[in-house]
């Protein structure tokens, strides 16, 4: 029998290995030309969509789900259409990597120089204005880190929730990182509430990637012609701190830009009790993540089972 204590040694080798792979290749995509970086992250993801497996079958679920809400009633989409789509997902993902690899090493002008808001600008402003802090909650679609690093520049920081990545060491990294460009990331789990709520008491902005419910207690909506449930942090804090809720996606492109679109504020005023009036802003944010999604269905970087139908 081998002794647990013998394991050790090789977990934190493989441990160790993986955060200085992980930061090298960041680093690599960082500082290589841009069109070879992006260029690499393709072609991997292309022979990955190629190959095939558990990813591509259950990101191809949910593309059925959303090009199935574009067609009439009881008519289903072309199961081709639905596999195109579903591999461009990965070449899209392909670039939020790479780019993702890259925004640590840009410099201001550069973000500047690649992001923009197409519509609803005033809507952050008018927030910051009111002097409660900004909920914003995003799908995970496009590259919403460019957005944080702008705001950053803007005067508006961001403390975003982000999942917490294994070994330790790699997280860390992953956070100071983040730091660098002005993007506060707090691992979900105890003590994310509290950062969020800091935030917002010091007028800031308090960031939720809200499609997909991790911890799994979240509340039931109708998304994409499905029950499923959704996160309730976005709606719990806006209606329990009176600081504007904005749905907000940032896309990849056109070119090589990021473009980000801020829909007007939610209604979160108190309409019933809070666990109803918690279901009803939830609610209205997947109607808003569904036309988001349609916009760009191949950038909806999707690869886990999110509704109860989904096999695990």
């Amino acid at each position: 029998m081998t002794d647990d204590h013998e394991l050790e040694p090789a977990h934190g080798w493989r441990a160790r290995s993986k955060y200085l792979t992980y930061r090298g290749l960041a680093a690599g995509m960082g500082h290589l030309p841009e069109p070879l970086a992006e260029g690499i992250a393709r072609g991997v993801a292309r022979v990955m969509a190629l190959r095939g497996g558990p990813a591509l079958a259950m990101n191809e679920r949910h593309m059925a789900r959303v090009l199935a809400s574009e067609c009439a009633p009881g008519v289903a989409p072309d199961p081709v259409l639905v596999q195109r789509w579903s591999r461009r997902t990965f070449d899209s993902y392909a670039r939020y990597w790479s780019d993702g690899a890259r925004l640590p090493y840009e410099s201001e002008a550069g973000v500047r120089a690649r992001f923009q808001i197409l519509e609803g600008e005033q809507h952050i402003r008018d927030a910051v204005d009111r002097g409660r802090g900004v909920v914003m909650a995003l799908p995970h679609v496009g590259s919403w880190e460019w957005g944080g690093a702008w705001l950053g520049l803007e005067g508006m920081p961001m403390t975003a929730v982000v999942e917490r990545l294994e070994p330790e060491e790699l997280f860390e990294w992953f956070v100071g990182q983040r730091a660098a460009m002005g993007l506060t990331a707090v691992p979900l789990g105890d003590g994310s509430s509290s950062a969020l709520l800091r935030a917002l008491k010091a007028n800031e902005i308090a960031g939720l990637v809200s499609d997909r419910d991790l911890v799994g207690n979240g509340v039931e909506v109708e998304f994409f012609g499905e029950k499923t449930t959704l996160p309730a942090g976005a709606a719990a804090l806006a209606l329990r701190t009176g600081a504007a809720l904005l749905p907000v996606v940032v896309y990849s492109g056109p070119g090589n830009w990021h473009t980000g679109v801020v829909h007007p504020p939610l209604d979160t005023s108190r309409q019933g009790r809070m666990r109803e009036d918690i279901a009803r802003v939830t609610q209205d944010l997947a109607t808003t993540f569904e036309h988001d999604i349609r916009a760009h269905p191949e950038q909806w970087h999707l690869y886990q089972p999110n509704w109860p139908s989904d096999p695990r």
